[in-house]
């Protein structure tokens, strides 16, 4: 039996009110240091495509690294498994944008939801579809159902002013031989995809597919069952920086977070997850989002484990 989800929603947001203002906007990015950190909303889609919500959750907000996620099974599912030639799937245990790790391993980053590895991951897109950041935003309209969904040229712009590592870590991959088109292009297509705004309900439709093992809303498969395990697996590892371990200890679900303040959790066979409260801790992770979740797999009992 399913539990009411939008009862468990209402206890949650009421659970973890006392936290709501902690941690910080993200800084380094100037068109997100100015959100409000008392905004909040949470949303879960079931396989069915039926959304529940609390808060703030038809919001839209910058999804950042989230959209990693659709951006991965997008190559997976137009370029098969050659992809994981090119990007390792281990946890950093590094910084998100950092170099070092890179340059030992010969230019095969980590895994795809570092900046390095995202990078690879749009390059392989790219290279699949000629557009990888139209790609991305129309898969996301089609499976939210929302064809309102867009970029906002603000915050791609104030990336692509604030994005030198971005360009290093692009560049040292193609001294590597591990970029296949321009390294200019691809930051372009990887600063859009960043800036690309969705609310919860948005995402976690979005996402839904990763909860129905690997089938889209419309009853047509994406991934095959194994691909889309491999992508919970990576989300469960690797999705959030370098406090995954922190996260499945506490939450127990695949997820992925982005600095925008958002966190997308999968709950496989059964719903799609997503949060979204602007401050983050110190390792860009949404303070409140990772204690909904918590608060949600606690209530409920379920997870993946």
């Amino acid at each position: 039996m399913e539990p009411d989800y939008q009862a468990v929603l209402e206890q949650v947001a009421e659970d973890i009110a006392p936290q709501i203002g902690h941690g910080r906007p993200a800084e380094y990015i100037p068109a997100l240091s100015s959100v409000d950190p008392r905004r909040f909303g949470m949303a879960l889609a079931d396989v069915h495509g039926q959304v529940y919500g609390v808060g703030d959750w038809q919001e839209p907000f910058s999804t950042q690294s989230i959209t990693k996620v659709f951006t991965l099974a997008l190559a997976l599912a137009r370029g098969g498994d050659s992809l994981w030639q090119r990007v390792g799937r281990e946890p950093s245990g590094n910084p998100f944008n950092s170099l070092v790790q890179l340059e030992y391993e010969n230019g095969i980053p980590r895994n795809p939801f570092i900046n390095a590895g995202a990078l690879v991951v749009t390059d392989r897109l790219h290279g699949l579809t000629g557009d990888a950041r139209g790609a991305l935003l129309d898969f996301l309209r089609t499976e939210s159902g929302n064809d309102r969904l867009d970029f906002a040229p603000e915050v791609a712009e104030s990336e692509a002013g604030h994005g030198d590592r971005n360009a290093a870590l692009g560049y040292f991959m193609a001294s590597c031989g591990n970029m296949h088109n321009p390294v200019p292009t691809v930051l372009d297509h990887y600063f859009w995809q960043c800036s690309i705004e969705m609310s919860c309900a948005d995402l976690a439709l979005a996402g839904g597919f990763l909860a129905r093992h690997g089938v889209r809303a419309d009853g047509t498969r994406l991934l095959t069952r194994s691909e889309a395990k491999q992508v919970n697996a990576v989300m469960l590892t690797c999705g959030t920086y370098d406090a995954a371990g922190e996260f499945a200890y506490r939450v127990g679900l695949p997820g992925k977070s982005g600095v925008g303040g958002g966190v997308l959790a999968v709950l496989p066979g059964r719903a799609t997850l997503c949060v979204y409260s602007p401050g983050l801790d110190a390792r860009g992770n949404s303070v409140v989002g990772v204690a909904a979740l918590d608060r949600f797999t606690t209530l409920t009992g379920l997870s993946v484990f």
